[in-house]
C-alpha cells in the first residue's frame, strides 16, 4: 500500500462543505442544547474538522420561546451589562430577558461556548435564532437534526 495515498486534508474557506441544519431549542435544557449547537457551529461533528478554520454548519434554532432551564436559574441567573458610564451597570434575570427577547438567551450562551477570537466571531455569524417555528431560510433547504447525548 502506498503510504502517500492517505493525505491529511485541511479544510479552508474554499473547500468547506457547509450545510444548513435546524435545531429545536425546546427538547432539552439551555446548556445542553447550546453546547451541541456550539459543536455544530465549530464543525466538530465532521470527520474533516480543522480547528483553525470555519468548517461548521449554519444552524437555525427554533422555539426560543419554549426554552427550558433547570433549578432556580430563571430567577437567580443574572446577565450583567455595563454602559461604560459611572453607575451604568444593569442586571437582568433570565425571566426578564425571556420576556424582553428570548433569542438573546440562546445567543449569549452559544457565544460564550465559542472561541474568543476572529474565528469564533465568524462561526457565531452562522447562528440564526428565532422565537417561533417560522424561519426565512427555506431556500437553503435546511435539514432538521436530533441532538444526541442529551
Amino acid at each position: 500500500m502506498d503510504h502517500l495515498s492517505f493525505k491529511t486534508t485541511h479544510v479552508n474557506k474554499a473547500n468547506a462543505q457547509k450545510s444548513w441544519v435546524i435545531v429545536d431549542a425546546s427538547v432539552a435544557p439551555l446548556g445542553r442544547v447550546c453546547s451541541q449547537i456550539a459543536n455544530i457551529l465549530r464543525g466538530k461533528h465532521k470527520p474533516s474538522f480543522t480547528p483553525n478554520s470555519d468548517c461548521g454548519d449554519n444552524v437555525i434554532v427554533l422555539n426560543a420561546d419554549n426554552l427550558r432551564v433547570t433549578g432556580k436559574k430563571m430567577t437567580e441567573k443574572v446577565y450583567i451589562t455595563h454602559s461604560g458610564y459611572p453607575g451604568g451597570q444593569k442586571r437582568r434575570t433570565v425571566r426578564e430577558q425571556m420576556d424582553r427577547d428570548s433569542r438573546r438567551v440562546i445567543e449569549h450562551a452559544v457565544k460564550g461556548m465559542l472561541q474568543g477570537n476572529k474565528l469564533g466571531s465568524a462561526q457565531y455569524r452562522n447562528l440564526y435564532v428565532y422565537a417561533g417555528m417560522e424561519h426565512p431560510h427555506e431556500a437553503q433547504q435546511p435539514v432538521a437534526i436530533e441532538l444526541k447525548n442529551l
